[in-house]
């Protein structure tokens, strides 16, 4: 039995984001294609002698108590399975940041998913993925997505009905990320289309992708002329330097780019052949932003 392990906490990025409805509870009704990146935060989990959770983020502010996602996934796995949990220990879990911060990346439900799958694995308590999963919806929807180890999902309902999906099985994204958090509460409460006085019928937002085992993503690798995102035009409205990064993207020889969420991170897609274009475009935004990334997606085999 192990009384420390590392695990990685992999970023995402929606290749494409449709709002179908709004959910008499307030959540929203998606369909979107997420595909993980190479891009990881890495969680450390170790047994301790002193009871409870104690959490350390590391290259960052972020908080070390219960406002952090991280330390209530580990708080409710303790609760679930008091019994793997020998009295008067607890766990200590050491967080290093390295996918930015309220950046649409999904980087904080990444890292509660590593969480569970870490104490899941630290405390033998040997669940299924189902059952991590029905736990990781508990703190967030998309921490469902990166319980599962598919480097690609098509995900509906609020983002917890997952189905394994093709993506970017090739190629280099290049993430900039223009140092500015953005709120998803607040893009989801000025999307117009979902606003209770607006009476539009979301399903017309955009030409429909079926749901159903016709879906092209679930058979087909993604194609850069499918990017889209609803969003997106939401958070442009107000930083209008998305706009501005997703047109030098293209400049610079991308076959595609988009804002991945809610944003404020803009990918744009370089093909194989074209990393060179990548490296040189990543030069050019180095020069205006601290964080910019050249990735891979993760793929079948690589994941």
């Amino acid at each position: 039995m192990a009384d420390k392990l590392a695990i990685s906490a992999p970023a995402k990025v929606n290749l494409y984001l449709k709002v179908l409805g709004r959910r008499a509870d307030g959540y929203h009704l998606l369909a979107t294609l997420m595909q993980k990146i190479d891009l990881c935060d890495t969680v450390t989990i170790s047994r301790s002698d002193a009871p409870g959770v104690r959490l350390s983020c590391q290259n960052s502010d972020l908080p070390e108590n219960e406002e952090n996602i991280v330390y209530r996934a580990a708080e409710l796995f303790c609760r679930e399975f008091p019994d793997a949990v020998p009295e008067n220990t607890g766990v200590a879990i050491v967080l290093r940041k390295k996918i930015p911060i309220a950046a649409g990346l999904g980087g904080g439900s990444s890292d509660a998913a590593a969480v569970l799958r870490g104490m899941d694995q630290l405390l033998s308590t040997e669940c299924s993925t189902r059952q991590l999963a029905a736990l990781g919806l508990r703190l967030g929807a998309d921490v469902p997505l990166f319980v599962h180890d598919w480097p690609v999902a098509w995900a509906t309902g609020i983002g917890e009905q997952l189905t394994p999906a093709r993506g970017l099985e090739h190629g280099w994204l290049l993430l900039v990320n223009p140092d500015f958090p953005v709120s998803t509460k607040w893009v989801y409460e000025n999307l117009a289309l979902t606003a209770k006085e607006k009476k539009i019928n979301l399903q017309n937002s955009h030409s429909n992708v079926d749901q159903g085992a016709s879906n092209p993503f679930l058979h087909r690798p993604f194609s850069p002329d499918d990017l889209y995102n609803d969003l997106e035009q939401v958070t442009v409205q107000r930083f209008q330097e998305i706009d501005r990064i997703k047109k030098q993207l293209l400049q610079d020889g991308a076959a595609g780019a988009l804002m991945s969420g809610s944003g404020p991170t803009v990918f744009g897609i370089f093909r194989e052949q074209d990393q060179e274009l990548a490296r040189q475009s990543l030069k050019n935004f180095l020069k205006a932003y601290n964080q910019v990334y050249l990735v891979r997606p993760l793929a079948n085999g690589n994941s």
